[in-house]
């Protein structure tokens, strides 16, 4: 089964809706559509389908929006542009919007409006978008479930009695069903990859520096947190990683890019070998199915010149993980720990957020240089791997999506799971290297279930990364999106 229908009872979407990113910005931009129209169609869309999902919150009000919309048509009538002049974004809701409620999915920022922006969303904006409205995240964006108390969950866009994943499942099903063009993701733990791998679209974690973060309290230590682009094809996420990346004087672990992404996939890529770490020989917990649903993806690849061979590295993988608990506790639950500290505000914290900030408080320094020093030997391990392959292929999620009530899995293929993470290991892989990583679709299981791929290339080879992707879609016998 390639790709079922959706189980929710929603309407085709429209012409516009279903148009790609690139294709409505080129519309604006030659006047064949107006920002009014675009605009008006995707409302349109999220007012029919949002209610049965529950992927976008924060919507502003329908009125300011379109005003804001006639008000760009006429900057467009003066030649005003920008690469993404007039497409109705909705920004994750872990990231702050000046003006617009920003929660976190917390109650502790139920009724929380900043006073700035994000810098990559204040480059969203000066690249001519129209804010509409956030998309739905988890607590703090802990754990692959999308679900908090001050929105509730957001649903697989295929199933509504699955979860969407997370941290970005808000963005991943608003794309999956056409309610935006394009969105903007997160990832820590695999928060761009596995809600896209579970809702059938594309997710792109960007090498590390190269989307700013900020701004934020602390900009130097840890950095495995990214923001990215998520989309319906891949050259859909080019477009607004050129936005989004490159150097600001305020994240000084950043860079400038080299060149245009969305130009660069104009060269397509010319095959390459790819290393299947699979189950890492075991190592890794894996529900049945999704491994062969990998190999045919694989095999399809091969077509476009990418051939796979079975690779498992010689490092101590269980170390390895527990570096990344430790480096994730040392900033996650560090950052954490100032609500923890407030007696009124630590009975609002979720469980697992409870349990970053009690471990990160046990942490010590010789224990997080020891995590960090795991972590470089990794890094170490993954240039001598590029010296061979061109990319890294594994499972993005070790599980299909599983019931929206439960808040994680216990037990992964016969084995128990001893955190809200640990179900998540495979993630971590290209977040502690640092490096660019691509969530393909590959495909449905026979109860309907979305999954997908990654593709993992080399620190700073993102357009390389992408290329491939693109080399990857191309050959994909169905469309993204439900």
């Amino acid at each position: 089964m390639l790709r079922p229908q959706t189980k929710h009872a929603v309407p085709p979407a429209g012409d516009i809706c279903r148009l790609s990113a690139i294709e409505i910005a080129d519309a604006i931009r030659r006047k064949k559509l107006s920002v009014r129209e675009v605009v008006t169609a995707f409302l349109d869309r999220i007012e029919t389908v949002n209610p049965l999902v529950n992927a976008i919150v924060s919507l502003r009000d329908r009125g300011d929006i379109l005003r804001e919309a006639d008000a760009a048509d006429s900057r467009r009538r003066e030649g005003e542009t920008g690469p993404l002049f007039g497409l109705p974004i909705a920004i994750k809701d872990l990231a702050s919007t000046t003006g617009l409620r920003t929660s976190f999915g917390s109650p502790i920022f139920a009724d929380f409006v900043p006073q700035e922006d994000d810098f990559f969303v204040e480059r969203i904006r000066d690249a001519g978008a129209i804010i509409i409205g956030k998309t739905n995240v988890p607590e703090f964006g802990l754990g692959s479930n999308t679900y908090n108390p001050v929105f509730g969950p957001t649903l697989n866009a295929f199933d509504p009695a699955l979860t969407a994943g997370g941290s970005s499942g808000g963005a991943a099903v608003a794309l999956a069903l056409d309610m935006v063009p394009v969105a903007d993701g997160s990832d820590f733990g695999g928060s761009l990859r596995n809600p896209a791998a579970w809702n059938n679209v594309y997710g792109f974690r960007p090498s590390q520096g190269l989307i700013p973060g900020g701004p934020d309290l602390e900009v130097f230590h840890a950095q495995m947190g990214v923001d990215g682009p998520m989309g319906r094809n891949v050259a859909d996420m080019a477009l607004l990683l050129d936005v989004q990346a490159g150097y600001h004087p305020h994240a000084p672990l950043s860079y400038e890019k080299q060149g245009s992404f969305l130009e660069g996939l104009g060269t397509p890529a010319k095959g390459g070998r790819v290393a299947w770490f699979g189950d890492l020989g075991g190592h890794l917990p894996v529900e049945p199915g999704i491994l062969d649903l990998c190999e045919a993806a694989l095999g399809r690849f091969a077509e476009a010149s990418f051939l796979a061979d079975p690779f498992k590295p010689d490092f101590d993988l269980e170390g390895l993980w527990q570096a990344f608990v430790t480096l994730r506790q040392a900033s996650s639950g560090c950052a954490l720990k100032m609500h923890y500290d407030d007696p009124s505000r630590r009975g609002l914290l979720k469980p697992e957020a409870v349990w970053e900030v009690e471990n990160a408080m046990r942490l010590t320094a010789p224990q997080i240089r020891a995590a960090s020093v795991i972590r470089t030997s990794w890094h170490r391990m993954l240039l001598s791997i590029f010296d061979r392959f061109d990319l890294i292929a594994l499972p993005t999620a070790q599980v299909f999506p599983f019931d929206v009530g439960t808040h994680w899995p216990r037990e992964v293929a016969g084995r128990a799971m001893d955190s809200y993470h640990r179900w998540m290991q495979v993630s971590a892989f290209a977040t502690l290297g640092g490096c660019p990583a691509v969530n393909v679709p590959i495909g449905f299981d026979d109860k309907g279930r979305p999954m997908g791929m990654q593709l993992i290339g080399r620190p700073r080879g993102d357009l390389a990364v992408l290329q491939a992707a693109a080399a990857y879609e191309a050959i994909l016998p169905w469309q993204a999106g439900a």
